[in-house]
C-alpha cells in the first residue's frame, strides 16, 4: 500500500520523470502535491499501469491534486547536458510550475539538485512506496507517450506510437534505414557501433 506523506505537518510535491531511456524525444517530468487525506485503489507506479489505467487516473490526478505540473526538456538540451542533468531540470521546470510551492520535495530515484531552498528526500523506487510520487510518475508517463504520438505522425518510420522512443528492433531498423531526426538524442548510441548511421532529417 502507498503511503500518503512522508511529514504530515508539510506541503509536500511528489516528483519523477518519463523518458530517461530513451533513443528519441523529450525527457518529461511532473510535480505533484496531493492532499494528505488522498487514496486512490489504482494510483501505483506507472510502470506496473496498464496505457489504460494510467489514461483512467490522468484527469483524476489532475482533479484531485491541489497543485500539478508537467514539464519538459528536449532531446537537443539532453545532448548538451547529459540524461541526468537534463531530467533534474525537466523535475525543476515542472516545480516552477506548480501554483502551491511545496514545503518538501520527494524526489523518485537517488540523485537530485537542491531546488531554491526547498528541502528534499530521494526515494530509491518512490513511485511504488508515495501516491505523489505516483501520480507524478502516471502524469510524466502518460504527457511523455501523447508528445511522442504526435511525433509519430510526422516521422512514421521509427514506430514512436508503440515504442515511445525506446531501443526496440522497430526503432533502429528505421534508424539504419531512414537515418536520424532531429528529435533523436545524438549523445546516445542510437545503433551498433558497426552498424552505419544515416543522415539527419
Amino acid at each position: 500500500m502507498l503511503l500518503a506523506f512522508l511529514d504530515p505537518l508539510m506541503i509536500e510535491a511528489g516528483c519523477d520523470e518519463a523518458g530517461r531511456g530513451c533513443l528519441a524525444g523529450p525527457v518529461f517530468a511532473a510535480a505533484v502535491v496531493l492532499p494528505k487525506d488522498y487514496s486512490n485503489p489504482l494510483l501505483n507506479d506507472s510502470k506496473k499501469l496498464s496505457e489504460k489505467q494510467r489514461q483512467e487516473l490522468k484527469p483524476q490526478i489532475e482533479h484531485d491534486a491541489l497543485a500539478w505540473a508537467v514539464a519538459e526538456v528536449s532531446a537537443a538540451e539532453i545532448d548538451k547536458i547529459n540524461i541526468l542533468n537534463a531530467s533534474i531540470l525537466a523535475m525543476h521546470r515542472a516545480i516552477d510550475q506548480l501554483k502551491t510551492m511545496p514545503e518538501l520535495l520527494l524526489i523518485d530515484g537517488n540523485r537530485f539538485k537542491k531546488y531554491q531552498s526547498i528541502p528534499h528526500h530521494c526515494i530509491v523506487k518512490g513511485d511504488g512506496k508515495y501516491l505523489s510520487i505516483a501520480a507524478a510518475s502516471v502524469l510524466a508517463k502518460t504527457y511523455r507517450d501523447e508528445c511522442m504520438s504526435h511525433l509519430h505522425d510526422e516521422f512514421p518510420y521509427y514506430g514512436w506510437k508503440e515504442n515511445k522512443g525506446y531501443p526496440t528492433v522497430k526503432h533502429r531498423d528505421g534508424i539504419k534505414k531512414r537515418g536520424i531526426t532531429i528529435h533523436h538524442r545524438h549523445s546516445f548510441t542510437l545503433l551498433p557501433p558497426d552498424l552505419e548511421q544515416g543522415t539527419l532529417f
